[in-house]
């Protein structure tokens, strides 16, 4: 985590109390897990640490390292399961466009999750997607189809690096 004596940092583009939001996320996925009887081991709980320290998508590679480096999850086995148990559970997302992962922002809320992605820094920024007057389900819905995920990911440039191109 941040050594700054500022509270305040950048969760994806915008600023926020970063120990207020790592504790919140931690706090709701020990409630969780607890209510469901999951496990929540050293490996799942610092994965999702490590995801929340940085508020940028990472691959499960730069996960394990980090994991490895702690002593913990030497193998890369470790670390997929965490970042499944932690996807699947709805503390992180995996981000397609970057075959990578990030914490969620709103963990312990159902929403359809929306990213902005800068391709310049990888910062990832979650929004919850309101999708068109349930325009997805009305066409899935005439075929039959059953929406179980859906995912929006948008790529750009943020406003730092916009910032940086500029003259």
């Amino acid at each position: 985590m941040s050594s700054s004596a500022d509270p305040e940092e950048t969760l994806g583009f915008v600023r926020h109390d970063h120990a207020h939001c790592v504790a919140t996320a931690i706090r709701a996925a020990e409630r969780h897990c607890a209510d469901a009887g999951l496990r929540f081991t050293a490996v799942r709980r610092r994965a999702l640490e490590i995801l929340l320290e940085e508020h940028k998508a990472m691959g499960a590679y730069e996960v394990l390292e980090r994991l490895q480096g702690e002593g913990l999850g030497a193998q890369p086995p470790a670390a997929y399961r965490a970042l499944d148990f932690l996807v699947a559970n709805g503390f992180a997302h995996r981000i397609e466009r970057l075959n990578a992962f990030v914490a969620c922002s709103h963990p312990g809320e159902t929403h359809v999750p929306a990213f902005l992605i800068c391709r310049e820094c990888r910062k990832v920024a979650e929004t919850t997607a309101l999708p068109s007057a349930g325009i997805p389900e009305t066409i899935a819905g005439a075929t039959g189809f059953q929406i179980e995920r859906m995912l929006i990911e948008a790529e750009g440039l943020c406003a730092d690096c916009r910032e940086e191109r500029e003259p």
